[in-house]
């Protein structure tokens, strides 16, 4: 059973496994093979970002008064403002009309309905659809063995750098009590669906109520899913009041 700590060289190993990109802002999200709808502004400078990628392309018709530019994983976007001169009283013209864009990003075309409007710039993050994160997934653990696999994901998870390519699930809100234990209650924190890769895993909190010795082995119960494949506790003992993180790492179905 892969313990968080046991070999220096597996997390050496997995140190480029469990680094994240950069953090997020708050922006509008789009995904791939399918139009979103956003509004951007129609006077300053709107940004694109594709996730994990380079901005290899971007269609869209010149004709409708706008200009982009692009570099790397990013693209920006600026609708063009039409100023008139008459007898000195200048106006400005500021475009309506929605555009179309269709951004190639990781592989995968992100349809865009471009809805120009008066309001600050807009940033338009381009998250990896399924197939991308599969594949990059498979990119970052294909080379591993089984246990390296689940070792990489109790690290991501207990160093809080969770791979862009892990997809967050809901949690379930039930808590989890077991028969030989019944002074600790469980509840899941986090839940990922490891894309391409088989696995999934959910982070649980585990507090009790009395001074409790624990073993991982404990936990190899069908209350936490089908088909366990590693568990990992960060902490042993623990007096009343305190509590442990645990990691449960599951083998998806039909793998």
């Amino acid at each position: 059973m892969p313990r968080f700590g046991r070999s220096l060289r597996l997390a050496c190993a997995l140190a480029a496994f469990t680094a994240t990109g950069p953090a997020l802002a708050q922006s509008v999200a789009a995904l791939p093979d399918q139009t979103s709808r956003i509004r951007l502004s129609n006077r300053d400078v709107n940004h694109i970002v594709c996730v994990g990628g380079d901005i290899e392309d971007v269609k869209f018709s010149a004709e409708k008064g706008l200009a982009v530019e692009r570099g790397g994983s990013d693209a920006w976007v600026k609708f063009l403002v039409l100023e008139t001169d008459d007898m000195g009283a200048k106006t400005r013209t500021y475009v309506t009309t929605p555009s179309e864009f269709f951004v190639s990003c990781n592989g995968a075309i992100y349809p865009l309905y471009a809805e120009p409007a008066d309001m600050p710039a807009q940033t338009v993050t381009l998250v990896p659809g399924a197939a991308q994160r599969a594949r990059a997934n498979d990119a970052l653990l294909g080379p591993l063995v089984e246990e390296e696999r689940a070792v990489g994901v109790v690290l991501a998870l207990l160093q809080d750098r969770v791979p862009a390519s892990f997809s967050e699930v809901a949690p379930s809100r039930d808590r989890l009590t077991l028969p030989d234990l019944p002074s600790i209650t469980i509840s899941e924190r986090r839940r990922l669906d490891i894309e391409g890769a088989g696995l999934s895993a959910s982070e649980y909190l585990v507090s009790t109520s009395r001074q409790v010795a624990l073993e991982e082995r404990n936990f190899l119960d069908s209350a936490f899913g089908p088909d366990i494949f590693a568990v990992t506790l960060d902490r042993l003992a623990l007096g009343q009041g305190d509590s442990a993180r645990l990691i449960v790492v599951r083998r998806s179905v039909g793998q």
